[in-house]
């Protein structure tokens, strides 16, 4: 059930009621006892994040971002000494990378 703001007109009376949403809108005022009384229109039924677990697990800090950063350096750098070895490994033979790939397939079409 929302939480409506009122304020009266005749008194300047303001306050907030708690009330279902097939509730009449209320028109006496609990002060004044005057039919001046009118619902303000509030900020509506915003969602309202509480705690600290939002932020952290939406919005990483900045030394998470450097570490995930610094992991994917270290994850790039070790792709290129694979390739580097797999590249040595293939001069090594003496036949090119094309020379390789002809010759797997003609195995492969015998």
């Amino acid at each position: 059930m929302p939480t409506y703001d009122y304020q009266c007109d005749g008194c300047g009376h303001e306050f907030e009621l708690f009330q279902s949403i097939s509730e009449p809108v209320k028109r006496k005022c609990p002060d004044c006892s005057k039919l001046k009384l009118r619902r303000l229109f509030g900020t509506g039924a915003a969602v309202v994040f509480k705690g600290s677990g939002f932020y952290e697990t939406d919005y990483r800090s900045d030394s998470y971002k450097k570490g995930a950063e610094n992991e994917k350096k270290s994850n790039d750098k070790a792709k290129d000494d694979h390739k580097a070895k797999d590249k040595s490994s293939d001069s090594s033979s003496g036949k090119s990378k094309s020379e390789k790939q002809s010759s797997a397939k003609k195995s492969e079409n015998k």
